[in-house]
């Protein structure tokens, strides 16, 4: 009698589908950050749907972590779909730290480089949704890739600049303080969005 063994193999485009999902909720939560600072009222309602973009995107997160503990062979390498996962993950804690801040920061208005840096995340974001959904289409991948770097340095640009200028112009300096968590926070969301670009680097060049 054939023995029955447990399929360890799922169609490949689980993975590729639940990358997708996590990169789709991820563009919410960016649009949603990118709508806040943009019209800036209903702040504590806005933030909170903000929260819950986040919390249904470590549901996705633990899906995906949860199927590659359990698969033997996956589509793309094991590391590179784990590095996705993780840096989705965090870009999106990284937003819905940004509007957690501005609504206990009590900040008044977001600073036209606030406005500017959100727009940044939320291309680089858009940029990342493409690549994802087009992550078999290897050709291209790198296009996508090398816009999200040119966005990333971008904001390092822009993030640096003011804060040397708060430390130098602004007198109260509890407002300071606020302003440079904020416009760290805005930079570190850039920098996983750089290395989820990295990461697709690498399913590309393990691809050839």
């Amino acid at each position: 009698m054939a023995l029955k063994l447990p399929r360890l193999i799922p169609k490949e485009e689980k993975f590729f589908n639940l990358l997708e999902s996590s990169a789709k909720n991820l563009k919410e939560g960016a649009e949603a950050l990118r709508d806040l600072v943009h019209n800036y009222t209903d702040v504590e309602k806005k933030v909170r749907h903000i929260k819950e973009i986040e919390s249904k995107g470590d549901t996705i997160i633990h899906e995906i972590i949860d199927k590659l503990n359990k698969t033997f062979i996956t589509p793309i390498d094991r590391e590179d779909i784990h590095i996705l996962a993780s840096e989705l993950d965090d870009v999106l804690d990284a937003i819905e730290g940004i509007s957690s801040r501005l609504l206990n920061f009590r900040i008044r208005k977001p600073t036209p480089e606030c406005i500017r840096l959100v727009d940044i995340v939320y291309e680089a974001v858009q940029q990342i949704e493409k690549a994802i959904s087009n992550l078999q289409d290897f050709d291209n991948l790198p296009r996508f890739c090398i816009e999200i770097n040119r966005l990333e340095n971008e904001a390092d640009e822009i993030s640096q600049e003011m804060v040397g200028q708060l430390l130098d112009q602004e007198p109260d300096w509890r407002v300071a303080i606020k302003w440079k968590e904020i416009y760290g926070r805005l930079e570190t969301a850039a920098d996983h969005c750089e290395n989820i670009a990295n990461a697709i680097e690498s399913v590309v060049v393990k691809s050839v």
